[in-house]
Order: C-alpha cells, then sequence, then structure tokens
C-alpha cells in the first residue's frame, strides 16, 4: 500500500461501506462498539493481523470501484 496512509484507507472504506458492514467484514470491536476512525486506527496500528485483513478488504474495494 505504497503512496496511501492507513487514516485515509479506513477513511475511504468507512465512507463506502459503513461501519456496520466493516464489523461484519472483520470482527474486530473497534468497527462494532462505538466505531471511529481515531479509536480503529489506534487497534490497527498495534495490530498487524487486523490490519492486514482492512488492507485486503481496501484491495478488493479498489477493485470494486475501478472495474
Amino acid at each position: 500500500m505504497h503512496g496511501i496512509t492507513l487514516e485515509q484507507i479506513l477513511t475511504d472504506l468507512e465512507a463506502f461501506y459503513g461501519w456496520e458492514y466493516l464489523g461484519v467484514t472483520i470482527n474486530i470491536r473497534c468497527f462494532k462498539e462505538n466505531p471511529s476512525v481515531k479509536s480503529s486506527l489506534k487497534f490497527l496500528r498495534k495490530t498487524p493481523w487486523a490490519r492486514t485483513k482492512v488492507e485486503q478488504l481496501y484491495l478488493k474495494f479498489q477493485r470494486e470501484i475501478n472495474g
């Protein structure tokens, strides 16, 4: 993910899918309980497996909007 920040990835995904979809698709609490970009970034920066899942979903998102 060169040239794009985790914050931008998260902002784009939330705008396109919404927190509810993110919480179902990637089963992590920061997307389900009082979700916010700030709290999610804090968690994702400390949790490599969750960040990987978010980055994979972002790649899928990119294919959907460009395909």
